[in-house]
């Protein structure tokens, strides 16, 4: 161990100093903690609002999507042959987006439709993923029903649509209920519009935990939506999911570089730019303030520091009188400095996570899950952030040393001795 640093530990932990020194000591590796504490917690609960915002977003958007600048997209099935060939794509199917109004004897209501294979098994599986399904199953879109008209008579088969359970409950329908879908389609021409309406039975209701796909999201298979909104044999775009999400960027640039005009690759980051920028920026401003607060505390090192220079001024002139150079001296301050504020962001780290994990475990934070799609405060814990908050810390520490260290290696033993 170098003699610098071996005094500079002494230094630290000698009793044989003055009250007010021990308890600015103390103060200030207090202060550094509880900033530490206080970044990391936040940090956490951004990263894990952050991955939140993320499966909410993929619950409505795939991770990759290809559409069209000329509209609909025909023959498809070889589109979606040469995406799926792609490496670290798992799977690619096609969809169909409409809109229209739900009605039963109840009540009516606008939703947003999307079409997809319920057939597919990574389709299947991403929808069972992100959403729970309250009643019925995903199977019974595939299936047709014994349709019946107005006056009670038997009418021809009907497909089967699935719905939120807040949109249910708001129609009041079950499942096994009829529903009507009437929505506006264009004609062949595409210059006049007309209204279809359609019998569909109710096969499944559904909670993502997101308040708007709940009260708003209509599931059907792709082949009847083609039907009844007069795209037979054409699609939207084809939606792309990945064996990875962290791939997501290269994927996409994978796929951009294999597609050429007219389609256009975008993946759910920037589909969702405005999202994504904003939690970003937020997350960054939280950061800058804490930050500060971490250099609040490590500037108080500096008033520290500068009270144990002149207590211990004695003990620094007559080092440098047996030997010991003005950097020596500079260096024992400087790892005053650093060990304090290791001692103080240890026990800031430490206290970071613990309260993570406490709220990540016991949740006493309740937050209203209509606005979050969470009830309490969602956490992640990223080891990397804490070594990035812990090297910052250390910075700041050994910063607000420089001045004191460069003040008590400049004075003269000789001028020491005198005054003393």
């Amino acid at each position: 161990m170098r003699y610098e640093l071996e005094i500079a530990a002494r230094y630290l932990l000698t009793r044989h100093r003055s009250r007010s020194v021990s308890m600015t000591t103390v103060f200030t590796g207090l202060g550094i903690g509880i900033g530490v504490a206080a970044l990391c917690i936040v940090l956490s609960v951004m990263d894990g609002f952050e991955a939140n915002l993320r499966q909410r977003i993929l619950r409505l958007t795939p991770p990759v999507e290809v559409t069209s600048l000329r509209g609909p997209i025909a023959e498809y099935d070889a589109l979606v042959r040469q995406i799926a060939s792609v490496p670290g794509v798992s799977a690619a199917a096609p969809f169909l987006n409409s809109q229209g109004m739900l009605g039963t004897p109840h009540g009516i209501s606008g939703v947003l439709v999307r079409a997809m294979q319920p057939d597919s098994p990574v389709i299947a599986a991403n929808v069972r993923k992100s959403m729970r399904i309250v009643a019925g199953s995903l199977d019974s879109l595939l299936q047709t029903y014994p349709g019946a008209s107005h006056d009670g008579n038997a009418a021809g088969p009907i497909g089967a649509i699935a719905i939120g359970q807040a949109l249910a409950e708001k129609l009041k329908v079950k499942v096994g209920d009829q529903v009507r879908i009437i929505s506006p389609i264009l004609a062949a021409d595409r210059n006049q519009l007309r209204v279809r309406a359609g019998q569909f039975v109710l096969g499944a209701t559904f909670n993502s935990g997101v308040s708007f796909l709940d009260r708003n999201l209509v599931l059907m298979d792709l082949r009847p939506a083609q039907e009844f909104f007069g795209r037979d044999g054409k699609v939207d775009g084809i939606q792309v999911y990945l064996t990875d999400l962290d791939q997501t960027d290269a994927v996409t640039r994978k796929l951009q570089a294999l597609l050429s005009f007219p389609y256009v690759v975008r993946n759910w980051a920037q589909i969702n730019q405005a999202y994504s920028a904003g939690f970003a920026m937020l997350k960054r401003v939280y950061s800058l303030v804490l930050a500060v607060l971490i250099g609040v505390a490590a500037f108080n090192l500096v008033a520290t520091l500068i009270m144990t220079g002149i207590e211990k001024r004695r003990d620094v002139a007559i080092l440098m009188t047996m030997g010991a150079s003005a950097r020596s001296v500079k260096l024992i301050f400087l790892y005053n400095a650093l060990l304090l504020g290791a001692s103080g962001t240890l026990g800031g780290l430490a206290l970071g996570l613990i309260g993570a994990l406490a709220l990540r475990h016991y949740h006493f934070i309740r937050i209203p899950e209509e606005i979050y799609g969470t009830s309490t405060l969602p956490v992640a814990i990223h080891p990397g952030q804490f070594g990035a908050v812990a090297l910052v810390a250390l910075a700041l520490c050994l910063v607000a040393g420089l001045y004191p260290a460069r003040q008590a290696s400049r004075r003269l033993p000789v001028e020491v001795m005198r005054r003393d």
